[in-house]
Parts: C-alpha cells; sequence; structure tokens
C-alpha cells in the first residue's frame, strides 16, 4: 500500500510545520495533532496511511499512544515512525516494542525521512 496520508503529531509549532512542509513539498497529504489524545480523533476522521509521532507531549505521550494505535485491530494497518528528540538506545528499543514501525533522533534528516517513508510503502 502506497503511503499517502500522513498524520504529523507533536506539540512543537515549529517540528510540525518543518515536517508537513517536506511532506506537503513531495506530494503527501498531510494532517497535523498537538497531543496524544488529538490523534485519536484526527485517525478516525483521516484515515492516515503513516502517523509522524512525536514522544514527549502533554497528556498522553508518543509511547503511550503508539501502543494504543498498535494494538487496535481497526488501526493496525497504519504505520507509526517515531520523531523524538529522546536519543537514547533504551528509548528506540521502547518505541518499537510499542509498535513503531521505525525511531528516528530530532533533528530530523528530511533525506531519511523520506526514504523510510518509501520502505514502508
Amino acid at each position: 500500500m502506497a503511503i499517502k496520508k500522513i498524520l504529523v503529531v507533536d506539540d512543537s509549532p515549529t517540528d510540525r510545520y518543518y515536517l508537513t512542509d517536506i511532506l506537503a513539498k513531495n506530494g503527501y497529504s498531510v494532517s497535523t495533532a498537538e497531543s496524544g489524545e488529538e490523534v485519536m480523533d484526527k485517525v478516525k476522521a483521516d484515515k492516515p496511511d503513516l502517523i509522524l509521532m512525536d514522544v514527549v507531549m502533554p497528556g498522553k505521550n508518543g509511547f503511550q499512544t503508539t501502543r494504543t494505535i498498535t494494538r487496535d485491530p481497526a488501526m493496525q494497518n497504519i504505520f507509526v515512525i517515531m520523531c523524538t528528540s529522546k536519543d537514547q538506545e533504551t528509548d528506540r528499543i521502547w518505541g518499537l516494542r510499542q509498535g513503531a514501525h521505525d525511531y528516528l533522533v530530532k533533528p530530523i534528516d528530511a533525506q531519511l525521512l523520506l526514504q523510510k517513508i518509501a520502505a514502508l510503502g
């Protein structure tokens, strides 16, 4: 399944803009959310193919939100790539254990991100 619709989840307006800009310039349909709670509404409304998930957010963090998405049979076909400033190997392993398909550390390299997305599709 080719990736077309991407949901960018980050509480930082700068990071949301940066990722949205890269994705839109490369032909992806992009929507955004600022919190783990907002993600669930957006997923039901927009049905994204991929979620770029920050970890450190107010309320439900990215690990918790990823676990909720990947363990719900109705959402299991949505890919999740963690995009976070948490750069420890233990964080990466934990993110993947929650069901993330990949884990990128900020600052996000645009070319690497696009390669990771292409590899999923």
